[in-house]
C-alpha cells in the first residue's frame, strides 16, 4: 500500500450533469438514442408467496396502481410508538408493466434501465427470466430486444426483495449486512427504456456511461482530455467523434478516430489551451463532452457528460488543497430518505436537500453509506461540493465468527465497480469509500477475530485503484483508540483499520456515546501522532436533538444517548464544543457532521420520535432547521445570520433565562417586551446574555444586528407560566 507525506493527486475528472437547455447546443440528430421514461402504468403487489407465473395472470383488481419512483416502506414518526403511517415490511414486492411493442422505435435495441431497486431485483419479460441484480443502490440494465413482441403487447415483471439479511435469506450475501439505516424495497429511483442503434456506445458496462474522460493540466496551464469509450456492434467505416464545449456551447476542442468491425474500445485525446478550472463552490465550472458514434454523415448514437478540470492533493499535515490552494473542508453527511416518502425521492427533493446544505455554508458532502442517486452527484458537481462517495460495506463481513463468504466478497466487488464506473465522470468526487465502521461488531464483542474485515478491505482497495488510479481510497473507522466497549462489556477485538486505505475518516462521538466532548481534540492528536503519514479526517460527529425536548443547562445534562430525552439545547451545545476543536486542527483534511437530516432507523426509539435517528440539523420532513443548523450557518456562511436559540421552548416555568443568539455579526442588540436590554458582543459567533428575567405571561424577545447597510432581525415569543 502506498503511503506518502503528501498525497498529491493531480486528479482531473469529469462529471455527469443534466443536459443544458436545448438552445445551448445544436439539436441531436434523430438517429441518436432516445428514452421512454417508465414512470406511469406500473402495478404493485407485496406478496412473499407469489410466483412469476401467477403474477402474470392475476387480474388488475389484485394490484395497486403506482408510479415510479416507488417504495412500499414508510419508516419513522415524530411520536412515541408506531401508527399505521409506518410500513416496515421486508420481503418481496412485485411490479407489473404493460408495454406496447408497436409504439417502440423500429430498428433499435431496447434496453431497460433501473437507476436502483431495493435490494435484490429479478426481471421477467413475457414470462422469460431476463436477469437479476443484487444491491440496492446502483444502476443496472438489461437488453430486452430479443424478448419483446415488436407488434403486440408485452408484460414486464420485476420482483424487488428487501428481506432482512440473515443466514439462509435471499439477501445474506448482499452488502450491507447491517447498519443504522433501513433498506427500503421497491423501484425507488427512476426507470426508463433506452432505444439505441445496433451500433452504440456500450450500455453493458456495469451501468456506466460508456465514456470515461480524465482531464489533466500541465505546468503551463494547458489542458488535455484523455478519453476511453466502450462500444457495442461497431462496423467498418464508422467513426467516433468527440467534441468538448464550454458552458456557452462553443466548441473548445474536437477529435475523430476511425473504427473497425467489432471494436469494443477506442481512445481519443483532446487538447485545451487554457481550461477554466472547476474550483469548488467558488467556481464550479463545467464543460460538456459530446461523444458521437457516426457512420458517414449520420450520428448513430451519442452520449454527453460534463467535464471539470481540477487538481487536488491531500496532505497529512496541511489538509485538502484544490487547484494549488488550501481549502479547509467542512460539511455534512446525508441519507436519502424523507418522512412519509422513504427512499422514493423526486428531483425536487434532491434539489431542496442540496440547497439547504449550500445555505448552511458547507463545501463538502459525504454520500453515506452507499451510492446515491445520479442527480445527487450532478447537483454536487453544479454546486461545487467536494464529495466522499462510498459503497455500502457497513458494520460486518459475516453473521458469526467467520470471514466474508466468497459470495459476499463478489457482491462487494460488484458494487465497488458499479460505484466507480457510474460516477467516474464527476469532478466533485475526490475519494472512494470502501467501508464504514466495519470494525464495530468486533469492537463491541459481538463477533470473534475470524470476522476480520481487513482482507476484504484490502481487496476492495486494490480493486478501486485498478478501476480508478486517479482518486484515493478512504475508510470510516468507528473505534480505534476510543477504549470503549460500546455494548457488551467484553474485551474488544479491534484490529486497527488505519493504513488499509490511502485516507482515514474517524467516526467519533465523544460526549455522546462515550467520554467527554472535550476529549475529541486530544484523541485526534494522538491518532495524528500515531499515523503521521496518513491524511486524517472526522467522517462523523454529532448528537441527537428533539424539537419538543429542552434543558436549561446542557453542559451538565446527563444525556441518554439511546433513549429519551434528547434536548435540542444539548445538540447545540455539543456542536458548539466540537466544532472549534476540529476547526483548529489543520491536519484534518475534512470534517463531516452526522447528519444533515434526521433519517429512518428501525433500531432507534429516542428523543421524541420512533424509528428516527435525530442527529440531523434539519428535521426528517425538511420543515424545521434546528438551532444547530444556524450555529454552523453563522460559522460557515457569508450570508448574514441572526438566530435566537431555544425558540421552540415556548412555555417556561423559570423566570430567569439566558438569551443566546447565533450570529456572524460582531454584536447584536437585544430587546425584551419592547425594552432594550443592550448590545451583546458575539464571541466565536455566539452572543449570550445571562440572567434575563421574563415577565408572567407572554414575552417577546428580539435580536438585531447590522451588516453594512443591511439590518437583520429575529424574534421569538415565550410564555412564562406559574
Amino acid at each position: 500500500m502506498a503511503r506518502w507525506l503528501a498525497l498529491v493527486l493531480a486528479v482531473l475528472v469529469t462529471g455527469c450533469a443534466p443536459r443544458p437547455a436545448p438552445s445551448a447546443l445544436p439539436a441531436a440528430p434523430a438517429a441518436t438514442r432516445t428514452a421512454t421514461e417508465l414512470a406511469a402504468g406500473w402495478q404493485f403487489r407485496f406478496d412473499n408467496s407469489l410466483s412469476p407465473e401467477i403474477a402474470s395472470t392475476l387480474p388488475d383488481s389484485d394490484w395497486q396502481a403506482v408510479s415510479v419512483p416507488h417504495t412500499w416502506n414508510r419508516l419513522g414518526e415524530y411520536r412515541i410508538g408506531r401508527t399505521d403511517a409506518t410500513d416496515n415490511r421486508q420481503g418481496q414486492g412485485w411490479y407489473r408493466l404493460r408495454l406496447d411493442g408497436a409504439s417502440l422505435p423500429v430498428g433499435k435495441r431496447h434496453v431497460i434501465e433501473f437507476e436502483a431497486v431495493g435490494n435484490l431485483a429479478d426481471l421477467w419479460a413475457n414470462g422469460r427470466h431476463i436477469g437479476s441484480h443484487a444491491g440496492a443502490f446502483s444502476r443496472f440494465r438489461f437488453d430486452l430486444t430479443d424478448h419483446l413482441d415488436p407488434a403486440g403487447p408485452n408484460l414486464i415483471l420485476l420482483r424487488a426483495d428487501n428481506s432482512a439479511p440473515r443466514p439462509g435469506s435471499s439477501t445474506e450475501h448482499i452488502v450491507p449486512l447491517d447498519g443504522d439505516f433501513f433498506i427500503h424495497g421497491g423501484i425507488y429511483r427512476p426507470a426508463r427504456l433506452l432505444h439505441v442503434a445496433p451500433s452504440h456506445i456500450a450500455l453493458d458496462d456495469q451501468g456506466g456511461p460508456g465514456v470515461y474522460a480524465t482531464p489533466t493540466i500541465g505546468a503551463d496551464g494547458a489542458g488535455q482530455l484523455a478519453m476511453r469509450v466502450r462500444l457495442t456492434g461497431t462496423a467498418d467505416g464508422q467513426s467516433l467523434v468527440a467534441i468538448l464545449r464550454d458552458a456557452a456551447g462553443r466548441t473548445v476542442a474536437e477529435a475523430t478516430t476511425p473504427l473497425t468491425a467489432g471494436q469494443r474500445e477506442a481512445a481519443l485525446r483532446l487538447n485545451v489551451a487554457a481550461p477554466r478550472r472547476w474550483n469548488g463552490r467558488a467556481d464550479p465550472y463545467l464543460y460538456r463532452l459530446e461523444t458521437r458514434l457516426a457512420e458517414a454523415a449520420t450520428t448513430l448514437d451519442s452520449v454527453a457528460v460534463p467535464v471539470g478540470f481540477r487538481a487536488f492533493r491531500i496532505d497529512p499535515n496541511t489538509g485538502f488543497h484544490l487547484n494549488g490552494k488550501p481549502l479547509p473542508l467542512h460539511g455534512v453527511s446525508r441519507h436519502q430518505d424523507y418522512l412519509g416518502q422513504g427512499w422514493a425521492l423526486s428531483a425536487e427533493d434532491h434539489e431542496r436537500d442540496m440547497a439547504l446544505i449550500a445555505e448552511m455554508g458547507a463545501n463538502t458532502v459525504r454520500f453515506a453509506h452507499y451510492q446515491h442517486a445520479a442527480n445527487w452527484f450532478e447537483l454536487a458537481d453544479r454546486h461545487g461540493m467536494i464529495v466522499w462517495a462510498e459503497i455500502p460495506f457497513v458494520n460486518k463481513v459475516a453473521f458469526g465468527d467467520a470471514p466474508a463468504s466468497p459470495e459476499l466478497v463478489a457482491n462487494a466487488r460488484q458494487q465497488t465497480v458499479e460505484l466507480i464506473r457510474q460516477n467516474f465522470n464527476h469532478p466533485s468526487v475526490v475519494t472512494w469509500g470502501i467501508g464504514n465502521e466495519v470494525d464495530i461488531d468486533l469492537a463491541g464483542g459481538r463477533l470473534g477475530p475470524r470476522a476480520d474485515a481487513r482482507p476484504l478491505l484490502r481487496d476492495l482497495n486494490a480493486l478501486s485503484k485498478a478501476e480508478d488510479p486517479t482518486r484515493p481510497t478512504v475508510i470510516a473507522d468507528c473505534c480505534e483508540a476510543t477504549h470503549e466497549d460500546l455494548l457488551s462489556g467484553k474485551t474488544p477485538i479491534q484490529p486497527p483499520l488505519s493504513g488499509e486505505a490511502d485516507l482515514m475518516g474517524y467516526n467519533r462521538y465523544y460526549g455522546w456515546y462515550y467520554g467527554k466532548v472535550a476529549d475529541l481534540g486530544p484523541h485526534l492528536d494522538k491518532l495524528h501522532a500515531r499515523y503521521p503519514r496518513i491524511p486524517l479526517s472526522v467522517s462523523e460527529y454529532g448528537a441527537g436533538g428533539a424539537l419538543s425536548q429542552h434543558v436549561a443547562d446542557p453542559a451538565t445534562h446527563q444525556i441518554k444517548f439511546s433513549g429519551r430525552p434528547h434536548p435540542e439545547e444539548f445538540q447545540s451545545w455539543f456542536h458548539e464544543q466540537s466544532w472549534p476543536q476540529l476547526r483548529d486542527r489543520p491536519y484534518l483534511w475534512a470534517n463531516w457532521i452526522w447528519n444533515m437530516f434526521d433519517f429512518s432507523s428501525k433500531i432507534r426509539q429516542e428523543g421524541d420520535a420512533t424509528d428516527i435517528n435525530d442527529k440531523g440539523l434539519v428535521t426528517f420532513d425538511r420543515k424545521v432547521k434546528k438551532d444547530g443548523f444556524f450555529y454552523y450557518k453563522a460559522q460557515w456562511s457569508a450570508d448574514p445570520v441572526v438566530h435566537i436559540t431555544s425558540r421552540r421552548w415556548t412555555t417556561r416555568t423559570d423566570p430567569l433565562t439566558q438569551l443566546r443568539v447565533y450570529s456572524n455579526a460582531d454584536r447584536v442588540a437585544l430587546t425584551l417586551n419592547g425594552k432594550a436590554l443592550g448590545e451583546v458582543v458575539c464571541i466565536d459567533r455566539i452572543c449570550a446574555m445571562d440572567g434575563v428575567r421574563l415577565a408572567a405571561g407572554s414575552n417577546v424577545v428580539t435580536a438585531r444586528a447590522t451588516f453594512g447597510a443591511k439590518t437583520v432581525d429575529d424574534r421569538v415569543e415565550w410564555t412564562l407560566t406559574p
